[in-house]
């Protein structure tokens, strides 16, 4: 694999083509549909997806739920304004999360964080209080109070993690509504929370579908099955490092069930059968391209459980997906380097220029790009 410089995954965004808010409705937004053999073009809306998928096609999306992990608030004692993100489940400990908190250097163990209610319901207490148990690293250990589990506590108490891109670009617009956003920052077929691998961030591709389109995939005699990639912040962290290789890859929860793999499996070799594995985001390519080589099948136990580290970058060779459907990513992202895996890096950098001149909307509430062999 050739070594990518970090400098390649660069390019030039305006700031107002990052999207605020999705396309409404969903499916409304638009789909620069490309393709790995041709330099043509097509500017479509996401509602025309199933013009492109063919009978006999499986389409693979990742049905991870995202927790409402942020945490906006205020030490108890001064009303010092707090800020972070709930990470998920202590490693060894029942009981205690890890948080990443911003700036945080006053906090000492024993502190208790204030939040308010977001989550309406009537009669509940208007705060809740987690405790700073220690530090762990660049984060918190944290317990949460009230009788509350976590994912409860953050479910009442909680904000929606929309990416720091988002909440910057939004600074001076209107007033967002928090209920609003949890509605809109998670796909209609989310499945419930794992609380031992809950999703701090969205699989941003499934954000289009509708009911209507789904109808329509349907329709279309395209078969759908469903994954479940635990999204980390990890995501969106940017790569640093001189060479892409170096760069510290995050790990990421991923579970298939019996059925799901099954479907997969019985797709064998999908260029060999003439059907194609068409991947909702980069997060189920991922979870695809983690899967052990050769058939499932021979695989023990019946659903699989397992953690990925794997970084897609320009050089991989993709075993199962054969097309993807998936935003626009930011600069010096994993993301990035993943579609560039598929496209050419030169060719994603001339395609964001002319999505970007053609008025696309990028990042996590943005438009579409269908990339096809």
């Amino acid at each position: 694999m050739s070594g990518v410089r970090t400098a390649e995954l660069d390019y030039p965004l305006a700031a107002a083509s990052i999207a605020t808010e999705p396309a409404r409705p969903r499916d409304s937004a638009r789909l620069l549909v490309v393709r790995r053999g041709s330099a043509a073009v097509e500017h479509r809306q996401m509602r025309d997806l199933p013009d492109y998928l063919c009978r006999g096609d499986l389409l693979v999306m990742n049905r991870s739920r995202v927790v409402p992990a942020r945490l906006v608030g205020r030490r108890a004692g001064d009303n010092r304004p707090i800020e972070g993100l709930a990470l998920g489940p202590a490693p060894d400990a029942a009981d205690q999360w890890l948080a990443a908190i911003w700036q945080s250097r006053r906090l000492k163990p024993g502190d208790r964080l204030v939040f308010e209610d977001t989550g309406g319901e009537a009669g509940s207490p208007p705060t809740g209080e987690v405790e700073c148990v220690e530090r762990d690293g660049p984060h918190w250990r944290i317990c949460f109070h009230g009788g509350l589990g976590a994912v409860q506590f953050l479910e009442r108490f909680g904000r929606t993690p929309l990416p720091p891109y988002i909440l910057q670009a939004r600074s001076g617009l209107h007033p967002f509504v928090d209920s609003d956003d949890r509605t809109d920052y998670q796909t209609i077929y989310a499945a419930g929370i794992d609380s031992d691998h809950p999703s701090v961030a969205a699989p941003t591709a499934g954000l289009h579908f509708t009911p209507g389109l789904l109808e329509g995939v349907e329709r279309a005699g395209v078969e759908r099955v469903e994954v479940d990639l635990a999204v980390g912040p990890g995501t969106f962290r940017p790569v640093e490092t001189e060479f892409l290789s170096d760069h510290p890859m995050h790990e990421e929860f991923c579970r298939v069930d019996p059925a799901a793999r099954e479907r997969i499996d019985s797709w064998g070799s999908p260029r060999a059968a003439g059907r194609r594995i068409v991947a909702v985001g980069t997060t189920s390519v991922r979870l695809l391209e983690s899967l052990p080589p050769g058939s499932l099948a021979a695989l023990p136990g019946g659903g699989l459980q397992f953690g990925t580290r794997l970084l897609i970058q320009p050089g991989h060779q993709f075993r199962r997906v054969d097309a993807c459907l998936t935003n626009f990513h930011l600069p010096r992202s994993t993301l990035l380097a993943l579609v560039g895996a598929m496209l050419g890096l030169d060719r994603v950098k001339q395609l964001y220029a002319l999505a970007q001149g053609e008025g696309y909307r990028f990042y996590s509430f943005g438009d579409g790009m269908l990339i096809l062999e």
